[in-house]
């Protein structure tokens, strides 16, 4: 079940020159572009790069066996 308020943005970074997935809920008044790019310059690079190559790792070796019948 997803909470109601919970709004999803996608900002870009100009270091990793990649945008990320950042969901927050953020009241009605609060600076909506203040807040992005406050989250934009607490973007851990070296964390987000590190994940993207862990999620994309191609494994060599690991071909699909065939069945010898």
């Amino acid at each position: 079940m997803a909470i109601p308020n919970v709004r999803r943005f996608r900002p870009f970074c100009p270091v990793c020159n990649e945008n990320f997935t950042l969901m927050a809920v953020i009241p009605k008044e609060a600076d909506l572009d203040g807040y992005l790019s406050d989250a934009v310059a607490r973007h851990d690079h070296k964390a987000y790069q590190e994940a993207q190559q862990l999620h994309f790792k191609v494994r060599v070796g690991q071909q699909k066996q065939r069945r010898a019948k």
